[in-house]
This record gives C-alpha cells, structure tokens and sequence, in this order.
C-alpha cells in the first residue's frame, strides 16, 4: 500500500512521541485489511516464523510477505532472521500509542455542543 511510510527507512511509530492525527490513520489504514487484521491476530500470542503464518493463515508466501511489509513499514511488527527463517512479532509500543490516541478521543467525545449563537 502506497504511502504508509514518512521515509525509506524509518518506520511511523516512535516510542516517545504522541501519535499524530496523521499517523494514527496511517496504522489504521494497515489494519483496515483483512488479511492484515488477521496477521496482527495471528502474532497476538507472540511472536511467529513466517513459516507458520503461511500455513496457518492459508496464503501463499508472496501475498502474505507483502502485508508483512506493509504492517513492519508503519512499525506495526518487527522482525528478525535466524538461519533461513523470519520470525515476526508486534510492537507493543506502537499498538499502544495508538490505544492511547483512541482513548483520548473516546474521552472526549462525548462533550456536549457549544450553544449555537
């Protein structure tokens, strides 16, 4: 998906940082999909080889590499080789960050409208 990076090589979530309006749709454009949400699920008991992800998600290895590099380019998931393999695990700090922007919203929202004048 085109667009979902700032830069070449640094992916959107930062670990001090608020997350920015901007960055915030950016994450949940790459959780929008499908294929991607189920990835996320998939690695939420830990990390996994893309090995296992194949077989357990049902998808060729192609299709499921490029939603994996979408998801680690918004610094979603992270990764790591070990001989032939790639292991993928998510980054605990960017779903936070984004649970934190969702909360600030839902601690807002339900503020009364300004009299219109």
């Amino acid at each position: 998906m085109a667009g979902l990076r700032t830069t070449a090589s640094e992916p959107i979530a930062c670990a001090s940082a608020p997350l920015e309006a901007e960055e915030a749709r950016l994450l949940l454009r790459a959780l929008a999909d499908p294929i991607r949400l189920q990835v996320i699920e998939a690695l939420g008991g830990g990390e996994r080889c893309v090995c296992d992800l194949t077989a357990d998600l049902g998808l060729a290895q192609s299709k499921l590499s490029f939603h994996l590099k979408v998801l680690k380019e918004t610094g979603l998931l992270a990764d790591r080789q070990s001989g032939r393999w790639v292991y993928y695990r998510l980054q605990p700090d960017a779903l936070e960050r984004l649970r934190a922007w969702l909360a600030t919203l839902a601690a807002s929202c339900t503020a009364p409208a300004e009299p219109c004048g």
